[in-house]
């Protein structure tokens, strides 16, 4: 006589909003609205059990693929994920919106990330591994990542001044208190606007007043690209002006694997 199959044991987490939650262990129908998080769940060998991410989750190439598209990171389709009846739903306290985040946990186990550091990722990483029934692989590749780091941050009197743009029309940079200003830092920069909060606007003649050695435009959210170039080196003549991997500066995954050998190469 065949046995029924083990019902799931619940495991109570916190996660990194100090909020408490059941998950049912080990989670079998996993919705992520993160894309750097959907992208850790696949490399910890998960990806049979995602089935559901956003429009945004474009690593792996299959995720899209193989899962239910439920919306953006801050415009979910509650109906989409109703179908999915998922057992756990991966959050970020940034990306995603408070409402919509609320409207979910009424009625799933919702696990929320919040990270402004190296140090919260890794947690972060060892905590998804921990709830998804993959500590092991998980801890190995937070100790991968944070091997990668050792030995490349600079002496703070060596810092470059920057300033790093994630929009246009307006302007938007990265400033104090997000994950990209840590990057920035462990790449070997000093954030000219980090005396600023999260991602203000800012206008030209503020970047100019900032005089940054070097402007970093990002390849996301907003697409920067070659011909955007002349404009900044327009407002800052002595400052020079790249474009950048937004990627390797912003998710905060399983793609930081790949960050620091990056930033050596920027320096």
């Amino acid at each position: 006589m065949e046995l029924p199959p083990l019902p799931h044991l619940p495991l109570t987490v916190t996660d990194q909003m100090n909020r408490r939650v059941a998950v049912p262990f080990p989670p079998r129908r996993i919705v992520s609205l993160v894309p750097s998080q959907t992208e850790l769940l696949f490399d910890l060998g998960l990806g049979e059990r995602v089935v559901g991410v956003t429009k945004f989750c474009i690593h792996p190439a299959q995720a899209r693929q193989q899962a239910t598209i439920i919306g953006g990171t801050k415009d979910f389709h509650f109906d989409r994920i109703a179908e999915l009846k998922p057992d756990l739903i991966i959050g970020n306290k940034e990306e995603n919106y408070q409402e919509g985040i609320e409207q979910l946990a009424a009625r799933y186990p919702v696990w929320m990330s919040d990270i402004s550091t190296l140090a919260d990722a890794l947690d972060m990483i060892r905590r998804v591994g921990l709830i998804a029934g993959r500590k092991e692989r998980a801890e190995a590749l937070a100790q991968q990542i944070q091997a990668s780091f050792t030995n490349l941050a600079r002496p703070s009197a060596e810092l470059i001044p920057a300033a790093y743009f994630i929009w246009r029309k307006p302007y938007m940079v990265a400033a104090g208190g997000t994950f990209i200003d840590e990057m920035l830092r462990v790449a070997g920069f000093q954030n000219v606007f980090g005396h600023l909060s999260r991602y203000p606007e800012i206008s030209a003649e503020q970047l100019a007043a900032a005089n940054p050695q070097q402007i970093l435009l990002s390849s996301e959210p907003y697409p920067f690209g070659e011909k955007h170039l002349a404009e900044f080196q327009a407002i800052c003549p002595a400052a020079q002006v790249r474009i950048v991997d937004g990627e390797l500066f912003s998710w905060y995954g399983s793609r930081l694997l790949h960050s620091a050998a990056y930033f050596r190469e920027l320096q």
